[in-house]
């Protein structure tokens, strides 16, 4: 059980609602998250239209509710890595929002003394790995990550993330197959924001289902919804405790979705207004903001100003 969890319960800072399933601290924790991920990639995109940030520059808007979740649902002992749409990730994990900014600006105060930029944020400390620009390369160096917890005797995990786009990599059967051979503690996490680049994933594949994946090497998986905090929650729950049990690797595809193009630069014209609007009435941000209004969490009327 998570930190913020634990301290919550033994606070008992509010009364539960009978249709909600966790208390404040935790609701709050998931909305202050988002907020903070959502404030933060619009002052990316502002300063990048004033040429104050250059290079490749990839937004998470609209996928918050899995940074949320990831403050929550693992420990703060086990490692991530992912890919380069990882500014929110980044301040999921505990780096400031001065420090990645910094990053971003080319700055010696960055995360990386300014030599990584939008792609490359990292922290030791933290757990955090990053932040890597190659197409599916995360997916190896987590499952090397994984071995080297249990070849140290730890009860950690490490979690691996990568798009929909960087599953079709043959680098992923390899890291899968090993996985599961050595019963390695690794959380792998498919972000099927549907496009890869401006790709569907329909058009890249038979298998649209990228959970399916893992049935081949018989690991275990599951299809999550990845605009509800609660849904990711309770299935990083799940396949952390099934990890830690020592049976080896899990395999979520969270269905989520970037209300921005692929990068600042992707006008994103491969998709409809309507399926952007679509999924905008499904927001993480402003759903998780409702609901703790609605159900008397937060005595505010209006938590974002």
């Amino acid at each position: 059980m998570s930190a913020v969890l634990e301290k919550s319960k033994k606070a008992g800072s509010a009364k539960t609602s009978k249709t909600v399933a966790y208390d404040k601290t935790t609701y709050m924790t998931w909305f202050e998250t988002m907020y903070r991920v959502r404030r933060f990639e619009e002052r990316t995109l502002y300063a990048y239209s004033q040429q104050k940030i250059r290079g490749f520059c990839h937004v998470y808007i609209g996928q918050e509710a899995i940074a949320a979740a990831l403050v929550t649902g693992i420990r703060k002992e086990d490692k991530v890595v992912t890919a380069y749409r990882q500014h929110g990730i980044a301040l999921a994990r505990g780096l400031t929002s001065n420090e990645c900014m910094a990053e971003l600006y080319g700055k010696s105060t960055g995360c990386v003394k300014g030599k990584g930029g939008s792609m490359h944020f990292f922290s030791a400390p933290l757990n955090y790995f990053g932040g890597n620009g190659i197409v599916g390369a995360q997916i190896p160096i987590g499952t090397g990550i994984a071995f080297a917890e249990k070849y140290r005797g730890s009860d950690n995990l490490c979690v691996t993330m990568f798009g929909d786009g960087a599953a079709r990599q043959g680098a992923l059967h390899e890291a899968f197959n090993m996985a599961m051979t050595w019963k390695l503690p690794v959380l792998y996490i498919c972000e099927n924001n549907k496009y890869a680049m401006g790709t569907s994933v329909e058009r890249t594949s038979n298998v649209t289902e990228m959970h399916k994946q893992a049935l081949s090497y018989e690991m275990p998986s599951e299809s999550v919804d990845g605009m509800n905090p609660e849904s990711v929650h309770e299935a990083f729950e799940r396949a952390a405790k099934h990890i830690r049990s020592g049976e080896g690797p899990y395999y979520l595809e969270i269905k989520t979705y970037r209300y921005r193009g692929h990068s600042v630069s992707d006008p994103a014209k491969y998709r409809t207004k309507e399926e952007l609007e679509e999924y905008k009435s499904k927001d993480p941000v402003f759903v998780t903001e409702d609901k703790i209004i609605k159900e008397g969490l937060q005595r505010k009327k209006k938590l974002m100003p």
